[in-house]
């Protein structure tokens, strides 16, 4: 059998559990999440998703850019870095990416191969959830230095929950999947906040005050350190073009003047801390490389 029918049947095998991304909204609110499937999986897989430091991103807007904005700078500063991200735009292996490249659709077809036995002894797994543990299989596999996974819903209750990160970021909150998370932005807040761990440090964009008090609290009961970008790091616009912006960025222990998507850095990682044995060692130099890097993608990316 040729690559592309084995990819294809891969994928039958994927679409042939239930997918809530192709579901309507009211679908959804009926939904069984718990993360007691993910967790009994990975057991079964040996817990790939262990073996490598996470950056973990929910939010409302920005996750997606935020996510690959992280992956784009950690390589840039030495790391083999897995992405996972979703949906996919052309070809499903988008969503499982190291060092800015698709897993191939062998290794897709080898890694399904190789998840069927495990998924056939967990009832009621969905596509997001078992394409997840293949994108925690592919990066231990690899063998990543770091990664970032970006939640899918919600936070709380989403396949990619089973993480202890490194640090967890939250964006810009708004109403989505109100059906799932709640009807007031305190409860999407809340469940946004399911991503924060005990004694993980977490970094949060500007928020609404009914969604600021709700991560606040969330932290404080973790004992997990919070930073609020506009507050504890500002920014300032210097230029804003079609080509990118231009933004001095200020933390009150450094400085960076840098262009296109520093406060979506900033946003996403602390320069200069340590989290247990995960260090940010970038430079200046390599900080806007991989930022340059990341932009030029996104522009090629969208014409």
């Amino acid at each position: 059998m040729d690559i592309e029918t084995s990819y294809n049947n891969s994928l039958d095998y994927l679409y042939s559990f239930v997918d809530y991304s192709l579901k309507h909204s009211s679908e959804l609110a009926k939904a069984d999440f718990n993360l007691d499937r993910m967790f009994a999986l990975m057991e079964l897989l040996g817990d790939p998703q262990a073996k490598y430091p996470v950056i973990h991103v929910a939010g409302t807007k920005g996750k997606g850019s935020t996510s690959a904005l992280c992956a784009a700078a950690l390589q840039a500063a030495g790391y083999t870095v897995g992405l996972y991200t979703s949906p996919h735009l052309l070809d499903y292996v988008e969503r499982i990416q190291i060092n800015g490249t698709p897993i191939t659709h062998e290794q897709l077809i080898d890694l399904v191969e190789e998840i069927k036995p495990f998924v056939a002894k967990i009832e009621k797994l969905t596509t997001f959830e078992i394409t997840t543990a293949l994108a925690f299989m592919a990066f231990a596999k690899h063998g990543v230095t770091a990664a970032v996974f970006e939640v899918g819903l919600g936070g709380r209750l989403d396949a990619t929950n089973i993480v202890t990160p490194k640090v967890s970021v939250i964006t810009s909150l708004s109403y989505d999947h109100m059906a799932v998370l709640g009807n007031t932005l305190a409860l999407i807040a809340g469940e946004k906040a399911g991503i924060i761990k005990p004694g993980v440090p977490v970094v949060s964009s500007p928020q609404k005050d009914e969604a600021w008090e709700v991560l606040e609290r969330v932290a404080k009961e973790k004992n997990s350190e919070i930073t609020l970008i506009g507050r504890d790091v500002t920014f300032e616009l210097l230029e804003s073009s079609l080509d990118g912006q231009g933004l001095t960025v200020d933390s009150g222990r450094w400085t960076v003047k840098d262009n296109q998507f520093i406060q979506a850095s900033a946003r996403s990682i602390v320069y200069g801390q340590t989290t247990d044995s995960f260090t940010w060692q970038s430079s200046n130099r390599k900080r806007r490389h991989g930022l340059h890097s990341f932009e030029s993608q996104r522009n090629s990316h969208h014409r």
